[in-house]
């Protein structure tokens, strides 16, 4: 009943949007395109589509050949203004999700800032010899023109069966879907096979300029949180799953198929963790009935619960972190990578990757 309640400020929000991007599509509001190629990676819906494993996919195709930068809001950090990460960077400076890049690639050039169009620049200012630009969750940031921009949508809730806020989880208008370039439907499950996938690519009506793609969640080798070196996962474990991202229920039923059991500790997104929650952790090890569990929690989360490390070592308590990632279906992969590999060669001027070869 209050979803239909608000269901009048739904429709004022999307006529403010639709209002919006009316003004940028007619060209009242302008937006700046740099001379440098910008591929965006975003959403339509407000969150938990997987945008930070598909960022770094990027980083991880392209590191060996451009010198990448990335930008991002910082959302939930303690400062303002543009911040480029450095080797006193925190959580609290950066963000979570930039932290995690800044820790997992050092050799990028990570950096935030609330408005791109200003952000950008500054970051080319101290960095200028990056190549390449990423922007994280900017689909909307119209004020930038990006090169190339990756749409992402969850397989569980596809942006053409959602709503716009606050009646649902959109951000702006289905139709905004037509400003990508390319469409990615995440976290499908493994066997989704072709003609699902057809049903939902007609659900999305790409133009004959988009290319759509599938991709799954896939789970990396866990790592010790205070030593980095690699564990295990097994039967005879029990394990507390501390998880403060949107929807960690995928990431538990993966643990749960490896190990004894598991509990899991669920705090909000992007949240930062109080005295009162490493009580409830530390409390959950100890009540345990037969041994102490190992904690489990993800990079982004790790990136938090970094700003109290000294004390978390004290409990001498394991905590491992289980890095996630993404993986494509049908083996497209590779056609995701020469669209992407072609874009940035085009905006070189250079009509094919023998080309540029050559002139490596």
């Amino acid at each position: 009943m209050l979803k239909f309640l608000l269901y009048p400020f739904a429709v004022l929000y999307g006529m403010i949007m639709w209002l919006r991007n009316r003004l940028y599509d007619t060209g009242f509001y302008s937006s700046i395109q740099f001379s440098i190629p910008v591929i965006c990676v975003g959403n339509l819906s407000t969150g938990g589509t997987g945008k930070t494993p598909h960022i770094e996919y990027l980083v991880r195709l392209l590191r060996y050949e451009y010198n990448i930068g990335t930008q991002s809001r910082g959302y939930k950090r303690r400062s303002r203004g543009f911040k480029l990460a450095g080797s006193s960077s925190t959580a609290f400076d950066l963000g979570d999700e930039p932290m995690q890049f800044h820790l997992k690639f050092p050799e990028i050039a990570v950096s935030v800032c609330e408005e791109r169009m200003t952000g950008i620049p500054s970051l080319l200012a101290v960095r200028p010899e990056i190549d390449v630009v990423l922007l994280d969750d900017a689909f909307q940031h119209r004020s930038v023109k990006a090169g190339l921009n990756i749409l992402i949508t969850d397989y569980a809730q596809p942006f053409y069966n959602d709503y716009i806020l606050p009646f649902g989880n959109l951000r702006e208008q289905r139709s905004a879907a037509k400003r990508a370039h390319i469409i990615i439907v995440s976290k499908c499950p493994e066997d989704l096979d072709r003609e699902a996938q057809q049903k939902m690519i007609r659900e999305i009506q790409p133009s004959p300029e988009q290319q759509v793609y599938f991709t799954k969640i896939r789970y990396g080798k866990c790592y010790n949180f205070f030593t980095g070196q690699e564990e295990v996962l097994h039967k005879a474990q029990d394990i507390v799953l501390v998880s403060g991202i949107a929807k960690p229920e995928p990431m538990q039923r993966y643990i749960e198929e490896r190990v004894g059991a598991v509990h899991l500790l669920k705090y909000p997104d992007h949240h930062y963790f109080t005295a009162a929650n490493l009580d409830e952790i530390r409390q959950t090890c100890s009540n345990w009935k037969d041994k102490r569990p190992v904690i489990v929690t993800t990079e982004k989360d790790a990136t938090r619960l970094a700003l109290k490390r000294d004390l978390l070592k004290e409990w001498q308590i394991d905590i491992w972190v289980l890095p996630i990632e993404i993986a494509f279906l049908n083996k497209e992969g590779e056609a995701f990578d020469s669209r992407v590999r072609q874009y940035l060669l085009n905006a070189r001027g250079m009509d094919t990757v023998e080309e540029f070869e050559e002139i490596l």
